[in-house]
Order: C-alpha cells, then structure tokens, then sequence
C-alpha cells in the first residue's frame, strides 16, 4: 500500500532530521538509542524520534554531530568494540494488505489442509521488501553493514505496518559488501560474542509460510480437543509449517554463502479463519580471518541492563508496540470475504427467484 507507506515513512524521517537538529544544536557529538514512536490522535497521527545527544570528553565545541545509532551506551560499546563504526540509524517500513482477490483466493484453498501460496507470497515478499529498503538506506552513506535491526509488525490505518530499524556501520572486513550491505538482528552483546570467536553477520535471513488446518481436519481437531489428548492432526501441521519456514532460511543462508544461521527465532501469527503464518527469522554469519573483539572480554557495564520496575497499563493509542494478534484484527480472515460473498449470492438468488415466480404469474 504505497500511499500508506509514504506517508508514514516521510512523518519518521520529518522526526528523524528535527530530532537531528536539536542534537546538533545542543553540540552532540552523536545520537545514541534512537527510536520512533507512533500516537494516534484520532484523525491524525503524530511521530516521534527519540534519542541521546552524546559527547567525547575531550571534544571540541565545533565537533560536528558524526553519528546515529539505534544501540544505547551498553549496545554502542559492544559495536565499537566489535570493531564497528556506526555511521547513521537507518529505517525502512512496508506497510500491506491481503486485499480482496488474495483473501478470496486464500479462502477456498484454505478449505483444505496445507501451504497457502496466496497468503506466504504477500507476507513473504512484504518482510523482504522492508529489509530490502534498510539496506539502500546504508549504501546512500557507503555502509557495508546493517546492525542490531529490530523488527516490529503493527496495525495502521486499516492495514498492516512492518517497521525495521538498526543502525548503518562500516567494517574494514566487510568490504567487499559495499554494494550489498550485510544486515543482521542479533543484539549487539550477542554480535560481540559472535565477532570474539571470529565470526561476522553477512545477512538477516527470513522464512515464511502460511498454512491452513483445513475443513476437515478443523472439524476433526475441534472433535478430538473436547476429549482432550493430543490433537494429532493439529501437531502434524504446525511441524509441518515450522519446518517449511526454517527450510527456507537455510537455503537463504546458504545463498548468502554461510557457515552457519545464529539467533533464529519463531514468530507465529494467527490470520484467522483456520490461517497461520510462521515466520523464522536469524542472522547467517561466515568465520572471517584475522577477526576479533578489541578487548578480549567484554566489560559487565556493557551487560548491565536497566529493567523497568514500573509498568502502566498499556494506552492503545500507541501504535509503536509489536502485537502478535495484530494480523487477526486487521485483516479478520479469509472466511469473513467468505461469508460475505455466500450471503450476497444468497439475496442474488432470492431475487432471481422472485423475479422468476413474477414473471410466471404474468
């Protein structure tokens, strides 16, 4: 939905450079935790950049603002130690739709059991096309990495938003990926662990597959769990999905050329009408000579992290929080475009009928 996309892109990075230009106001010598906020105020949306203007000690007053960086002061000691150099937080967004013809289409073949090509076609080319616009943000300032990329999926505006942020770095072993920026997801301690036994992230790898229980093996399963027990037919299809979604990453992985995917992570989404979406998603990395931390072992102030011991109740015009049930809601399943169109070619056919009773009577 390219209206949708634009917009909500040109209001962060309208943020973005006003949040910049404080920074440098107030004599930052860099941006440190940046990230985005999203309110909803009814008709209109408002966007938020947050971060931390942050200065060396030693710095001169002119010192000119030479960073971003999506890492807070633990996460940026970790970059910089895992030789490193942040350049500018990066962000790209994506935000879909089912549409009309692929629910209708996803909801016949949701009839039977097994992969919706439909539903992992749209979903799987919308998570690459994110990735896809992060890393062309990294090459406009000749970057050949993309690190610490956080990914967020969210409703917005009657459709869905996928939202990556990390921050543009450059490596010196990482050069021959200029043109094609290496990305990862792994945080920024587990990207020193992974750089210490001399490894470096070269993509973030994704898999998806959507798939359908099925008319009758729902009616089956639905029997089966109010005897209780394993609902067998439930448990084939979920391993089924799972091993579908990580077989992709692999072949991804191995294209990419790897030695092997670290940090994978299972996202399941339920669609609704019977439809799950399971998305796997890691970091492939590739042991490179000569590689290493600066420092043999990291620091504990760089492990320390500050945990929230006050927690409001969540305020739901807040839109930047990633909601697993946000697909469901959005989107409401195949079976209600289903539905709809069974009762409009009910009222069709009593018309018909009517018409046809009318017409004999004359």
């Amino acid at each position: 939905m390219t209206e949708i996309t634009k917009l909500v892109y040109e209001g962060r990075k309208d943020a973005y450079m006003r949040m910049l230009e404080e920074a440098k106001q107030s004599g930052g010598a860099g941006l440190a935790g940046v990230s985005f906020d999203l309110v909803n105020h009814g008709s209109n949306l408002e966007f938020i950049a947050l971060g931390s203007a942050v200065r060396r000690q030693a710095a001169q007053e002119s010192e000119a603002l030479s960073f971003s960086t999506s890492a807070s002061g633990q996460e940026l000691y970790c970059q910089v130690d895992a030789g490193f150099t942040p350049r500018t937080f990066v962000f790209g967004n994506v935000a879909y739709s089912i549409g009309v013809g692929g629910s209708i289409g996803g909801a016949f073949r949701g009839l039977k059991r097994g992969e919706v090509p439909q539903y992992t076609k749209i979903f799987d080319q919308t998570r690459h096309l994110a990735l896809s616009r992060v890393k062309e943000n990294a090459r406009r300032v000749k970057a050949n990495a993309v690190i610490g990329i956080e990914t967020s999926i969210m409703p917005l505006l009657g459709a869905q938003e996928m939202l990556m942020m990390g921050t543009a770095s450059s490596h010196p072993a990482l050069a021959g990926y200029q043109d094609d920026p290496a990305t990862s997801d792994l945080t920024n301690e587990e990207l020193w662990n992974v750089v210490n036994l001399g490894y470096l992230p070269i993509s973030l790898v994704m898999g998806v597959s959507v798939y359908a229980l099925g008319l009758a093996s729902g009616v089956a399963s639905i029997a089966k769990s109010l005897l209780g027990g394993n609902v067998q037919t439930l448990t084939e299809l979920l391993y089924e999905a799972r091993e579908k979604a990580l077989e992709r990453v692999e072949i991804a992985a191995e294209q990419a050329g790897a030695d092997e995917v670290v940090g994978a992570k299972t996202r399941i989404y339920d669609l609704g009408g019977g439809l799950v979406e399971f998305m796997v998603i890691g970091t492939a990395v590739k042991k490179f000579p000569n590689v290493s931390t600066v420092r043999p072992d990291l620091i504990p102030q760089a492990v320390i992290q500050d945990r929230e011991t006050f927690v409001e109740a969540r305020n739901e015009t807040r839109l930047s929080q990633p909601n697993a049930t946000s697909a469901r809601r959005t989107q409401k399943g195949p079976l209600t475009i289903l539905v709809t169109l069974l009762i409009f070619a009910f009222y069709v056919l009593k018309a018909l009928v009517i018409r046809h009773i009318a017409h004999h009577a004359r």
